[in-house]
């Protein structure tokens, strides 16, 4: 058995939704995603022992697909009988007294969503030809949603909204992520220092509308040291921190619209700044550059370091009219008006 993710940290929210929870609240859990929701309610449940019945929200949750429906063919057979009444994951929940979590709750229609309205105040629901369901004691609804401005969200009804506790989860320190991707990974060291850091520095590189969750840095850790070992490297070079680093936080970088530029050059500007490419790595088998360009300076990354860019230099200030009539006194018979030159004059002066 795969032993469950640790929840670091959290100590507040789990506290909040814990009492929740056991004063019979139901609760909406919103944050990015990657910022532990489903194992902060995994760990929850697993202490209490409740049940957990996972629905994932779409656009195709219709409400017969959460409440469940009666089987077609032992209709035909023998009528509309409540044997014959396959639960959906809300009856079962119910029937159950578990908790029913919901994931992406803001991407589920509200045609589905108004189903939840009757149940969240009055404990039970009416289904057609089924009669009425009442909840168990131990009954509640737990739902995850990312926040509004992610692509395909919508706004909850207040209908719903103000039936619910809301808890917000946001991102851990880099101190937590550390110790997360070292708990998943198995990893510790330089690489995993390296990991968080890249992927941290995506969520605030200007350009990023959303950057990575610790799950990248969680893949980007072990893609980096695997494919090392695949290439026979004592330590991973930069050029397999870069194929590694595509393939772990591209897919999760999100640019800015408006923005002409890919994920991947993004990630080639981050991890320019946090190991930076060395100049002289075609010398690298002299006796003096042994070792450069091999591992990051350090053992953990140092963060955003200033860096020249080649053609994006500050240009020097420019000259007024009257600054360059005292310099060089053809100037106004070269150009007579702000826009205007004159040729021969031009010519002239430069034939001086």
């Amino acid at each position: 058995m795969v032993a469950p993710t640790p929840v670091v940290g959290l100590r507040r929210e789990r506290e909040v939704l814990t009492v929740a929870l056991a004063t019979g609240r139901h609760v909406v859990l919103e944050g990015p995603p990657g910022t532990g929701k489903s194992t902060l309610l995994r760990s929850i449940a697993a202490d209490t022992g409740q049940e957990v019945v996972f629905v994932e929200g779409n656009a195709e949750l219709t409400p017969a697909r959460l409440i469940g429906q009666f089987d077609p063919s032992q209709v035909l057979a023998e009528g509309y009988r409540p044997e014959h009444f396959v639960d959906g994951p809300l009856i079962t929940a119910m029937r159950r007294g578990g908790l029913l979590y919901m994931e992406e709750l803001n991407r589920v229609p509200e045609e589905t969503l108004n189903v939840l309205i009757t149940v969240l105040t009055e404990g039970e629901i009416a289904v057609p030809r089924l009669g009425a369901v009442v909840a168990g004691k131990d009954f509640r609804l737990i739902a995850a949603m990312n926040p509004f401005d992610a692509v395909g969200t919508a706004r909850v009804s207040q209908a719903i909204a103000d039936r619910m506790c809301r808890v917000v989860l946001g991102y851990q320190d880099v101190e937590g992520e550390r110790e997360i991707t070292e708990s998943v990974s198995g990893l510790s060291g330089r690489w995993v220092d390296l990991s968080v850091h890249l992927t941290r520095a995506t969520r605030e590189h200007r350009d990023v509308r959303m950057g990575s969750s610790v799950r990248g840095a969680i893949d980007l850790s072990l893609v980096l040291t695997g494919l090392a070992a695949l290439r026979g490297e004592p330590d991973p070079g930069r050029d397999t921190a870069q194929d590694a680093a595509y393939a772990a936080l591209s897919g999760r970088i999100r640019v800015a619209d408006g923005v002409d530029r890919t994920p991947e050059s993004v990630i080639d500007e981050l991890l320019d700044r946090l190991w930076p490419a060395d100049p002289t790595e075609s010398d690298a088998d002299a006796p003096d550059a042994e070792g450069k360009g091999d591992s990051p300076p350090g053992s953990t990354p140092p963060g955003f370091q200033p860096r020249s860019r080649p053609g994006r230099e500050r240009a020097q200030r420019t000259q007024g009219r009257q600054q360059l009539a005292q310099q060089h006194p053809a100037f106004a018979d070269v150009s007579p008006d702000v826009g205007e030159l004159s040729a021969e004059a031009f010519d002239a002066a430069v034939a001086e």
